[in-house]
């Protein structure tokens, strides 16, 4: 029986997912040698990655999920401004800004906390809502981090959209060669 590499998303809107490639289309030329980019359909908001699971557990989290989305009223997110992780100066992975109510954190920190009762990890960096754009290549030179600040740096990511958050999913994701695929296995819907 081999595992599933999992996480559970929220869905991004193909329409904003648009939006964000269109913003951020000259950011990609210029820095495209540097950076490995997320595929525009890949684009969604992570609130929890399960990392090796057993087709055998695929339930208990399809009844977790269950619960914790039914616990949490549905809510809008707004997508907005540039950003890097772990800071601008040392940048490895390139995002856009996600504003959102506190529905949100309730939500990711319900399913922290059951997936940590399940036998999953936590986290141990603090949730930051955010979109991922791209990751930054492994022994990249000082001056090429450079440049990767100034490209983030020059260029403004206004409001792209809002997205109106009804229900929460479980993937499956799938490394190859061209990518990653990711096929989503169960959603869960929000409190109406």
């Amino acid at each position: 029986m081999s595992l599933l590499r999992a996480f559970i998303a929220v869905e991004i809107p193909s329409e904003i997912q648009q939006n964000v490639y269109k913003e951020t289309v000259k950011l990609r030329k210029d820095l495209d040698s540097l950076i490995r980019w997320v595929s525009v359909e890949n684009m969604h908001l992570t609130l929890k990655f399960l990392g090796d699971v057993s087709p055998s557990s695929v339930e208990f989290l399809m009844q977790m999920l269950r619960n914790e989305a039914d616990a949490v009223p549905c809510f809008t997110i707004h997508l907005t401004g540039l950003g890097s992780f772990p800071n601008p100066r040392r940048p490895r992975v390139i995002y856009i800004g996600i504003q959102a109510p506190t529905a949100l954190d309730a939500l990711q920190r319900g399913i922290e906390s059951a997936s940590r009762r399940l036998g999953y990890e936590s986290e141990e960096r603090p949730f930051s809502a955010h979109l991922t754009l791209g990751r930054v290549k492994q022994n990249i030179m000082a001056v090429d981090q450079q440049k990767i600040r100034h490209a983030i740096e020059g260029t403004q990511v206004d409001l792209l959209g809002s997205a109106r958050v009804d229900s929460v999913h479980l993937y499956k994701s799938e490394l190859k060669p061209s990518g990653s695929v990711y096929t989503r296995l169960y959603s869960a819907p929000l409190r109406k």
